[in-house]
C-alpha cells in the first residue's frame, strides 16, 4: 500500500515538472517590466514604462533583445543597438547567454507564458517579471 502511494505521488510530481523547452515559443515578442524582485527580497513595481523590450529568436538557438520606445502613433523609436543571446538548456533550465561588446551575462527563464515572462539574472540574482506589452489605446 505504501509503495503504491509513493508511486502515485512521484508520478504526480514528475508530471507537474515543466519542460524548459516549452518556454521557448513564449519568449518572443514585446515585453514591459511589471516588477523586479531584488536579491535582498525588496520589490520594485513599475506602473508605467517608457521602454519596451522586444525579443526575437532568429533560429532555434539564437536571438536578440532590443529596447524600444513606443510613441503616441503606435510605432516604436529605437537605436541600432541590441543584445544578442544564445539559448541553452542545462540542468532542466532554459538559459539565455547574452553578449554585447561591453559585457556578457546569463539569465535563466523561470517561467514563460503568453502573458508573462519571469527571468533571473544569474549575476546579481534579481528576478524580473515582464508582462506582454499592450499599446496605449487613446480612443
Amino acid at each position: 500500500m505504501k509503495k503504491g502511494l509513493l508511486i502515485i505521488v512521484l508520478s504526480v510530481c514528475w508530471s507537474c515538472s515543466t519542460n524548459p523547452e516549452t518556454f521557448i515559443p513564449h519568449i518572443e515578442g514585446y515585453w514591459e517590466i511589471e516588477e523586479v524582485t531584488l536579491h535582498d527580497g525588496n520589490k520594485r513595481s513599475y506602473g508605467y514604462n517608457n521602454t519596451v523590450d522586444y525579443i526575437e529568436i532568429t533560429d532555434s538557438l539564437n536571438g536578440f533583445r532590443k529596447k524600444l520606445k513606443p510613441n503616441l502613433y503606435g510605432q516604436f523609436e529605437t537605436s541600432n543597438s541590441s543584445e544578442s543571446f544564445q539559448i541553452k538548456i542545462e540542468n532542466d533550465s532554459l538559459n539565455l547567454y547574452y553578449q554585447t561588446p561591453f559585457s556578457t551575462w546569463k539569465e535563466t527563464v523561470l517561467d514563460a507564458s503568453a502573458e508573462h515572462l519571469r527571468v533571473i539574472n544569474n549575476t546579481n540574482k534579481d528576478v524580473y517579471l515582464y508582462k506582454r506589452y499592450e499599446p496605449l489605446n487613446l480612443e
